[in-house]
């Protein structure tokens, strides 16, 4: 019999909702939930592909010790022990947690709960450091709380949608599409994205600004003093709710528009049109995520865009507001619980005196922390100059994701006490643990998660716990007791976790703190499993209801008015002449942060199977760099290794590499290698969007590409990109050295395969070999060797894995590196959900299909999650420019 739970979805902030069924076999499928408010049945590739990542294929199943398998007793008896020992000779600032967006509220208030309130250190920081941070102080500042006013329905309901520094339409698909389909109903809608890039999002917009890298602040400071100068401030709001007006337009006003001009790299008449169009629309959004984050001036840029909304009255009325999205699934509940180093659960404060007795009271708890702990990028430079000996990680990769990537990896090889809680039992984090110890995954998880509209979701379990696996709050809990503190950790159930949360929040609250969910304080484990999802504040006694903030004041600072923050405009220059290029780090459609999760889906792998430099073709050229080449891209001594992509979507003078990739799918593609410990002085948060780089052409004496049915024995080329294909594996490949004989290096990647039929083929003129093995009617694999870029069709070779071969003909096209006559070729994987190429596009185009529409119609393409339809928009308008010239 099926069973369908109604949970939410894992990735990023939008917080979906989907349903999961599971069938009588335990067969799994995924949908959209339509009666989620947040994507009312909508998915995005991600979300669709969720069943594909949901097995255990390289999952850590059993706690370890060093390198064999140990009992729970055991692993849990060594943590407790060592944090115990090493708390009592160094004290409780010698140990650490590093904890992440991926766990869930529960999870996260327990971890903060024993570090802050039972070890009595602030020591306790998250990966949504990594991305929320800036929004975090920029709200405090302004706000007087982390509140986000607004709701997704705002989206829909403006009549200027500005999006700073976020790519919707691949990091937030689902509101992208929100979006789009509200300007389909409504033309006038207008978009305006302001990204050094021309994302896939620009292709919504009817604007688009390409900024100069941390050229937010000169732009809505200029933008501030734009409105002043037309008489576009709302001096009633202004004067009834808000302070600091005076200071801000005086910071403001220190630059003219040829400044401002300057400092963006924008044109004057392309501020004056922007400025326009935001002084003339009454219902503005703006939206910003990581490129107004991720920045050393990232809180800055956050009050200079709160700054233009609360000069105008814009904040808190359906259609109107700033909109920071969120990153990760549960950045917004971790912030709810403390899990930041500066903060205290319940957004209460550590530095306030008041705060700190009050949440020592409720917990009952023998300390308190006295001060904020270190933040992340602080963190691991205590663990380096080793000030922090024991160090428990928590559901997340900084080996990969924090910048200096490589000192990172370093402290934790020298770190004394090293534990880490995961899901995957491969990661370059987990290789350095002392203990691993098994996590439960998304589907076994049972709690809540908040959205970025401060949407408090159910996600549900719905598969067992495999192996010895165990969710994270009982491992905390479990660690907890045996320290001592078994009697304020014994719950029963994250039921019972989640109504201590609300109870706190509460607790002695009286409107003075906006997050308060009293109403759940009484929450048994039965209304728990039935709970819907509702947004905050629930206060005792409220029903569930859409909330926003501020229409009319009521900010949470001492005298109850928004602070107006002066954000002096200037221009940050970081290139040299050693290192020209601006580069900027960030994500692509169809991964998630480093790929433990969606590298286990073959259909997600294939849209963009290997790292890649975007680069403008004028700098490519410039560096003597072709399309496909091997690109090395440095930063002081340290370098990665990425596939060139030319691009006029890219900025000239800037590059862009994505940050997934880590050494279990890359050669050298760990990009936060790169990236300095460069920090906002407010929020703590890394710049990783303004690095100064090189790039060189990486001298390849020998390209290859190789399809297998099993991962590869060896890889030892100079580069190599491996991903997970129908029926196999794909690897890209390339090398500095051409005197190994192509049979020997094909050996060594497909391991030993005498008893397997071989074909090959050698073209010495061309420089080409081609060798394939099959197994009766099977494919085993083949590769491809060149001097250049190898000219396979990827997705017709991998294709091959699932093709019989009963005749000597049909291998011989393998070796021939293309189909046969007759056979079609789908080129470049766009539409990941039904798996439609670029070349089955265009002949759709050159069939008649105008509009991505109709291409959905003819092909599927688009029809699905809808991520892709810039995509095909992008294929159907060079078409009709080659059909034109």
């Amino acid at each position: 019999m099926e069973q369908a739970v109604r949970t939410t979805c894992p990735y990023c902030g939008v917080g979906c909702g989907v349903v999961a069924k599971v069938a009588a076999d335990g067969a799994l499928a995924i949908q959209g939930d339509e009666a989620h408010p947040a994507n009312l049945g909508r998915l995005c590739s991600k979300g669709s592909a969720l069943a594909e990542t949901a097995g255990l294929d390289g999952r850590l199943l059993h706690p370890e010790i060093g390198d064999r398998r140990a009992g729970w007793d055991e692993a849990l008896d060594l943590v407790a022990t060592t944090f115990t020992r090493t708390i009592a000779a160094h004290g409780p600032d010698a140990v650490a947690f590093y904890v992440s967006g991926q766990l869930l509220t529960e999870d996260y208030y327990v971890a903060n709960k024993l570090m802050k309130g039972f070890i009595g250190s602030a020591n306790i920081d998250t990966n949504s450091r990594l991305c929320m941070a800036s929004s975090v102080a920029g709200h405090k500042r302004a706000f007087g709380a982390d509140i986000v006013p607004g709701t997704y329905a705002d989206l829909e309901e403006a009549d200027l949608v500005v999006l700073v520094g976020s790519n919707l339409a691949w990091c937030h698909p689902v509101l992208y599409q929100r979006i789009a389909a509200a300007k389909a109903v409504r033309p006038e809608l207008r978009v305006v994205l302001v990204d050094p890039r021309r994302t896939m999002t620009a292709d919504l917009a009817d604007l688009h600004l390409p900024i100069r890298a941390d050229g937010d602040v000169a732009l809505f400071t200029g933008l501030l003093a734009w409105l002043a100068d037309q008489g576009a401030l709302d001096q009633a709001f202004v004067e009834a709710h808000t302070s600091g007006l005076d200071a801000a337009l005086a910071a403001a006003r220190t630059a003219s528009l040829a400044d401002v001009a300057t400092w963006t790299g924008l044109a004057p008449d392309l501020l004056r049109q922007f400025y326009a169009l935001f002084a003339d629309t009454r219902k503005v959004v703006t939206v910003y995520s990581q490129g107004v984050n991720q920045s050393s001036l990232g809180t800055d840029k956050v009050n200079a865009i709160l700054n233009c909304h609360l000069a105008t009255g814009r904040i808190g009325r359906p259609g109107m507001g700033p909109f920071s999205v969120t990153g990760q699934p549960n950045a917004m509940g971790g912030r709810e619980v403390g899990g930041l180093a500066n903060m205290l659960a319940a957004h209460m404060e550590i530095e306030n005196p008041a705060h700190r007795e009050r949440v020592q009271r409720f917990w009952g708890s023998p300390t308190i922390a006295a001060r904020p702990g270190l933040k992340a990028v602080d963190m691991f430079q205590a663990v380096a100059a080793g000030r922090i000996r024991a160090l428990w990680i928590m559901a997340t990769n900084p080996v990969d994701s924090l910048p200096e990537a490589g000192l990172v990896e370093a402290a934790l090889r020298e770190c004394p006490f090293v534990v880490v809680s995961d899901v995957a039992a491969r990661t370059d984090t987990l290789r350095h643990a002392d203990v691993r110890l098994p996590a439960a995954a998304w589907g076994e998880k049972d709690g809540t998660v908040t959205n970025s509209e401060r949407r408090i979701s159910r996600q549900r379990a719905f598969l067992p716990l495999p192996g010895e696996a165990r969710p994270d709050w009982r491992i905390v809990c479990d660690v907890a007791a045996r320290m001592g503190f078994g009697a304020a950790f014994a719950y029963a159930s994250p039921a019972a976790i989640f109504a201590e949360h609300a109870r706190l929040s509460a607790f002695e609250n009286d409107n003075s703190r906006a997050f308060d969910i009293g109403a759940c304080a009484g929450i048994d484990r039965a209304a728990f499993d039935r709970m819907d999802p509702f947004q905050w504040p629930r206060r005792t006694g409220e029903a569930a209801a859409i909330t926003r903030f501020f229409a009319n004041g009521g900010f949470f600072t001492p005298d109850r008015r928004a602070r107006l923050v002066p954000t002096p405009p200037a221009g940050v220059r970081r290139t040299s002449q050693a290192c020209p290029l601006v580069l900027n780090t960030g994500r692509v459609r169809d991964q998630w942060h480093t790929m433990t999760r969606t590298g286990q889906s073959q259909r997600l792998s294939q849209h963009l199977a290997e790292p890649f430099a975007e680069i403008h073709p004028q700098d490519a050229a410039r560096h003597g760099i072709a399309d496909a080449d091997i690109v090395r891209v440095s930063a002081g001594h340290d370098f990665v290794l990425v596939r060139a992509l030319l691009s006029d979507r890219q900025a000239p003078g800037s590059v862009f590499v994505p940050i997934h990739w880590t050494d279990q799918f890359a050669a050298r593609a760990r990009i936060d290698t790169l990236v300095p410990a460069l920090t906002d002085p407010v929020s703590g948060q890394p710049a990783s969007k303004h690095v100064a780089v090189a790039i060189e052409r990486f001298a390849a004496a020998r390209y290859g590409f190789a399809v297998l049915r099993e991962r590869p024995a060896a890889l030892d080329w100079d580069y190599w990109a491996l991903a997970r294909c129908s029926g196999g594996w794909r690897v890209e490949l390339a090398h500095g050295d051409a005197r190994m004989e192509g049979r020997l290096l094909a050996e060594r990647l497909f391991g030993c395969l005498q008893d397997a039929d071989f074909l090959a083929y050698h073209d010495a003129e061309a420089g080409q070999q081609r060798f394939a093995w099959f197994d009766g009617g099977r494919l085993l694999g083949a590769l491809f060797l060149a001097q250049e870029p190898v000219a396979v069709s990827r997705a017709w070779a991998v294709d091959q894995l699932a093709v019989p071969f009963d005749s000597g003909a049909a291998r011989l096209a393998v070796v021939a590196g293309r189909p046969g006559r007759g056979v079609a070729d789908r080129g470049a994987t766009v539409c990941s959900c039904f798996g439609i190429g670029a070349n089955q596009i265009a002949g759709a185009v050159r069939a008649g299909c105008a509009t991505v529409a109709a291409v959905g119609e003819a092909l599927q393409a688009g029809t699905n999650c809808g991520s892709c339809r810039a995509e095909i928009k992008g294929i159907i308008d060079a078409n009709r420019l080659q059909a034109a010239e």
